[in-house]
Parts: C-alpha cells; sequence; structure tokens
C-alpha cells in the first residue's frame, strides 16, 4: 500500500542557474524508477484568444505568464495518484499547443522553474523546496550562448532582452524567493556534493515507498 501522496520537490532559480541540469541530474539517476519531472515552462498561459502581435509582448519571466491555477490543479491530481494530460507550448505561435503529453503519477515529483517558489500555493505542495543560486555573470553567459546556439537569435537582442527583462524580473521576483528554500545550491549542476545529497535523499523515499 502506498504511502498517502508522493513526495514534492520544487527546484527554483535564474535563467541559466543550472536548475534544469540538477533536475536532470537527479532525474537520470533514477530512469525507470517511481519519479517524474513537470516543468512550469509548460504551463505558460494559453494565450490563443490575442492577436498574435500582442503574444510577441509576452513577458515570460513575470509570474503572471503562468497558469499555475492549472498547473497547481494537476499537482494535486498528481498527489492522488491521477494521471494527467500535460499541456505543451508553442514558442513560435507564443500560445499553448493543441498537442499534449500523458503524465502517469510517481512517487517522486521534481517540480522545475523559475518562478515555482513565488506562488505560496505551489510552495505548499512542496515537502523539499531547492534554490539553485548562481552568480549573475555567469548566468547571461549561459544564457547567451543557449540562445545563440539554439534558438538563432543575435547577441544585440539576447542583451536587450536580459537588460531590460531578464535581470529586472531575477531580482523583482526570483532572487526573493531564495528565503523560502530548504537547500540553496550554488553553481548549479556542478555541484556534484549538493546532487549527490539530494540523490541519496530521493534514494530514501523510494526505498521506504517500496515498503509500504
Amino acid at each position: 500500500m502506498k504511502q498517502k501522496k508522493p513526495v514534492v520537490i520544487g527546484v527554483a532559480g535564474g535563467s541559466g542557474s543550472g536548475k534544469t541540469s540538477v533536475t536532470r541530474a537527479i532525474y537520470d539517476r533514477f530512469r525507470g524508477h517511481s519519479i517524474l519531472m513537470l516543468e512550469q515552462d509548460y504551463y505558460y498561459k494559453d494565450q490563443s484568444h490575442l492577436p498574435f502581435e500582442e503574444r510577441l509582448k509576452t513577458n515570460y519571466d513575470h509570474p503572471l505568464a503562468f497558469d499555475n491555477d492549472l498547473l497547481i490543479e494537476h499537482i494535486k491530481k498528481l498527489l492522488r495518484y491521477e494521471s494527467i494530460a500535460k499541456p505543451v507550448y508553442n514558442y513560435k505561435l507564443h500560445t499553448r499547443s493543441d498537442e499534449v503529453i500523458d503524465v502517469h503519477p510517481k512517487d517522486v515529483i521534481i517540480l522545475e522553474g523559475i518562478l515555482v517558489l513565488e506562488d505560496a500555493r505551489l510552495r505548499e505542495l512542496m515537502d523539499i523546496k531547492l534554490f539553485v543560486d548562481t552568480d549573475a555573470d555567469l548566468r547571461i553567459i549561459r544564457r547567451l550562448l543557449r540562445d545563440l546556439n539554439e534558438r538563432g537569435r543575435s547577441i544585440d537582442s539576447v542583451i536587450e532582452q536580459y537588460v531590460n527583462v531578464v535581470r529586472p524580473m531575477h531580482n523583482q521576483f526570483i532572487e526573493p524567493t531564495k528565503r523560502y528554500a530548504d537547500l540553496i545550491i550554488p553553481e548549479g549542476g556542478h555541484n556534484h556534493v549538493a546532487i549527490d545529497l539530494m540523490v541519496t535523499k530521493v534514494q530514501t523515499i523510494l526505498e521506504q515507498k517500496s515498503f509500504l
């Protein structure tokens, strides 16, 4: 018989902090076991009712860009061991896709995103809260390389977006959520000690649940 609910681990941090690397490192150690990843990036609001020109103005680093109501609803379903249809976001059209991804419940849920610790309702659903803390110069370099190599953007556009949107949103909304973290992980995926600690914790959780 399973424990009353799965364990939820929240992983937050700024863009380019390495939070995805931390999440992936933990998840990959238990691939094939009762663990799943839930990315906040999939839960940007549907904007199909807006003209395309208006969608282009979307500030993806602001809390209001996310459909946290749907995300919370889905986490609560997973906590009841119910499956969900995770939305897919179309970044070219700047709105939600018609496609969905079927996600089945697991004993450990890793919730990852820049603002997962910003909403008190989300924090209340978490058993463990992590904040990946990386210096701003490293974060901008990582974001610059990613956007140049993976998204075909120009250096000027990346820097302009960082200065005018990413940096102020980080300082206003993301950085303050560090105070809610149970564990702060410096340097993201390069912090093997912190990752090993979390792997050990998840291993313990999964072993305990296997005996329930």
